[in-house]
């Protein structure tokens, strides 16, 4: 028998190995989220350190992207990128994809020493998976990371069209946003217009700027809030946004709350600091458990899911592996339809969990898809 302590030449582990006594860690969150594969990437020469977690494969390969990112623990890092792929399985069944959930951080601890052989590194480690994982681009890394990372692995998507791709996916996402407010302001309002309704963004990297660029076009009045100053001074530039603090975003009164940054966001003590009518958001995982769906609904605030409204990215890149070669109107019209299906999720949900109504809708998709 192999030494399970042995890695193979591609610094490639299973989370059992890396984890010799996982107890209530990585089996048990595997085993209560319905993960199929968890697997570590390990490059001692550069420093990396990666988890690639593969939730499901029913529809298709798994879709996810690569987010690089400083994590206070590996037990953090592990935790995110079950619950981000998790979440993938749900984004692409429910938007009707032909793909499966996946998910992979690298672990920022600070001893990269390499960037670019750290992402050829973790290319290799895709590689190894066969196609049952491909990889994006993700909070952290850029389209020309990817075109790095495919250096070492073919399973990339997203890359730029020097390189064979559509470019970077967060115009498109950002455009699902849009198409989510629009059904999310046709319900609350009778009409999908957002002129003179007042949007606040929480982060304005390259999903909301472009959100914002976008809503300031369709006459909205914006606030957001970012801890990069660069970031907001540009969006400023750009559109006249108001400008609050980074605590202060989640409680300004305003029309629609979009949160752009990172998850968990809204639980039971920031929910009742909301001041608006709906939160409609291209940050993953923005609830903190699944009883805070039920929350904003008891609050009258209609929650669009972030895993339906946020999907453009992915329809962008579905398009882009379309037989015939990626159309940029294609991608549009299919990323403009999330706005009828976030008024489907809404009819479904009624008074209810809007969550409840986006899942059942993708474990449809999934449970017909399961061999009998």
């Amino acid at each position: 028998m192999a030494d399970p302590t042995q890695r193979d030449s591609l610094g490639v582990v299973d989370a059992q190995d890396l984890y010799p006594h996982p107890g209530p860690g990585v089996l048990a969150q595997m085993g209560d989220g319905g993960h199929e594969t968890v697997t570590h990437v390990v490059d001692e020469p550069t420093g990396l350190r990666a988890i690639i977690a593969i939730h499901s494969t029913v529809l298709g390969p798994a879709l996810g992207g690569l987010r690089w990112f400083r994590y206070p623990t590996e037990q953090a890092a592990l935790t995110d990128v079950l619950r981000l792929s998790q979440g993938m399985t749900l984004k692409n069944a429910a938007a009707g994809l032909s793909l499966g959930g996946g998910k992979a951080v690298i672990v920022d601890d600070g001893s990269i020493t390499d960037r670019k052989a750290a992402l050829e590194a973790f290319g290799g480690g895709v590689e190894r998976l066969g196609g049952a994982y491909i990889t994006a681009e993700d909070v952290g890394t850029t389209v020309a990371d990817l075109v790095v990372v495919s250096n070492t692995t073919s399973h990339v998507a997203g890359l730029d069209e020097a390189h064979g791709g559509s470019g970077d996916p967060s115009p498109l996402t950002a455009r699902g946003i849009v198409a989510s407010m629009r059904a999310a302001a046709s319900r609350l309002w009778g009409s999908d217009s957002l002129e003179g309704r007042t949007v606040a963004i929480q982060g304005v990297g390259k999903v909301g700027s472009n959100l914002a660029r976008l809503l300031a076009g369709a006459g909205a009045s914006l606030i957001v809030s970012d801890r990069s100053e660069d970031a907001v001074a540009s969006v400023v530039g750009a559109t006249g946004a108001n400008v609050v603090g980074p605590n202060e975003i989640l409680s300004v009164p305003c029309d629609i709350l979009a949160p752009c940054a990172m998850g968990a966001v809204l639980d039971e003590t920031t929910i009742l600091s909301l001041h608006c009518r709906a939160v409609v958001g291209s940050a993953n995982n923005q609830l903190a458990t699944e009883q805070d769906a039920t929350r904003l609904a008891e609050a009258g605030i209609l929650y669009v899911p972030d895993f339906v409204a946020n999907a453009g990215g992915v329809i962008n890149i579905a398009v882009e592996r379309q037989a015939g070669g990626y159309s940029r109107s294609d991608a549009e019209r299919a990323v403009d339809a999330i706005g009828a299906r976030v008024g489907l999720v809404l009819d479904t949900a009624g008074a209810g969990s809007t969550v409840d109504a986006a899942k059942a809708l993708a474990g449809d998709r999934l449970h017909a898809a399961r061999p009998r």
